[in-house]
């Protein structure tokens, strides 16, 4: 009987804790987005103000004053610093339904990491991914200093396909694969240096596939290694076989040491064919493929048109440059990728 009354009171407990935390969640997201609201309006009153005048002197002023009279009545939270960083705010998410969608799922620390983007598309890309993945702010910082947009295809496409795709996030949390797929990988993190092998590749991503799996994307969990795959009388295997929930697809990796070459593609069409036959389920779409390597020559990838395949090819790298020469080759790899495009327009 004392047994019973003790396991009655353990969950009467559990259930109070749970309500408290629940309304107690439900209370800050309700806080968060008053706030963020509140910093949004006080952004819009005052850019108008501002923009009113004529010259940036009187602009100055009005934020100058406007500060000093709310300090003394509400304190140090709207600072000249904090009202300017208010108008950044209305300023780089001018579209108020926009802004409404978001403040229910981002911080006002995460619309500060965010401010100062100045790229449009590069700076929805991260916020609707922050929203539709959940990222903490400290994730969203380490996203951005890692350059994740630069190394989605998304960031290599014209400008209004990019909308097109941004839009259909925002309104049904639909992921294209240029938004899940990206080049180069950083897998600096496997520890790998000097003369290694393919199967020494594959041990290392096995041995840190936590880490492995958020620098592959959105979405992924794995499946299965050494995928054994059986046409006619002979086996093949496949390095790596993940499932992406966002693409509700399989996605096939192959590692490669060295340079992309031309006979991967076959390889990997063989793989994606036998998975499509023989793995896919019903109302799933069809199988990807990644081969990494270390080197490719991207004329090369562009002739094969391995995109009408499904096939994805990108470069990774054990260890990575300086920042310096990341975003120049990154910068260098978006402005290819736009002048390529722009030419087979005309």
């Amino acid at each position: 009987m004392k047994n019973q009354f003790s396991r009655g009171r353990t969950d009467l407990l559990h259930d109070l804790r749970a309500l408290i935390e629940a309304a107690r969640g439900q209370v800050a997201r309700v806080v968060n987005a008053g706030q963020v609201a509140l910093y949004w309006s006080l952004g819009d009153r005052l850019r108008r103000e501002v923009l009113g005048g004529k010259r940036a002197a009187y602009g100055e002023r009005i934020v100058e004053t406007a500060s000093r009279k709310l300090i003394a009545e509400y304190g140090r939270g709207f600072s000249r610093p904090a009202l300017t960083r208010m108008i950044q705010f209305n300023e780089r998410f001018s579209d108020q339904r926009i802004c409404a969608s978001l403040m229910h799922k981002l911080t006002w620390t995460h619309f500060l990491q965010l401010i100062p983007i100045r790229d449009d598309l590069k700076r929805e890309y991260y916020a609707e991914l922050c929203r539709v993945e959940g990222w903490s702010v400290r994730t969203l910082r380490a996203k951005i200093d890692g350059m994740l947009y630069e190394r989605t295809a998304l960031s290599r496409k014209p400008a209004v396909l990019a909308r097109q795709e941004l839009r259909a996030l925002r309104k049904g949390d639909r992921m294209s694969p240029d938004m899940v797929f990206k080049d180069p990988y950083f897998l600096d993190f496997l520890g790998l240096a000097g003369a290694y092998q393919e199967r020494d590749l594959e041990r290392a991503i096995l041995r840190e596939m936590e880490s492995f799996i958020p620098e592959l994307g959105a979405g992924f969990t794995f499946v299965e290694r050494q995928k054994r795959i059986s046409v006619g009388s002979e086996d093949f295997y496949l390095d790596l076989l993940f499932y992406n929930r966002k693409l509700c697809r399989l996605v096939a990796v192959e590692l490669k040491i060295g340079r992309f070459r031309p006979e991967f593609k076959g390889q990997m069409e063989l793989y994606l064919r036998w998975l499509d036959r023989h793995e896919r389920q019903a109302g799933e779409a069809a199988p990807m493929g990644l081969i990494l390597c270390s080197e490719k020559c991207e004329e090369q990838v562009e002739l094969l048109e391995l995109g009408k395949s499904g096939i994805r090819v990108a470069e990774y790298l054990t260890e990575l440059p300086s920042r310096r020469m990341l975003e120049a080759r990154l910068h260098a790899a978006m402005a290819a990728a736009k002048r390529s495009q722009a030419g087979v327009r005309g």
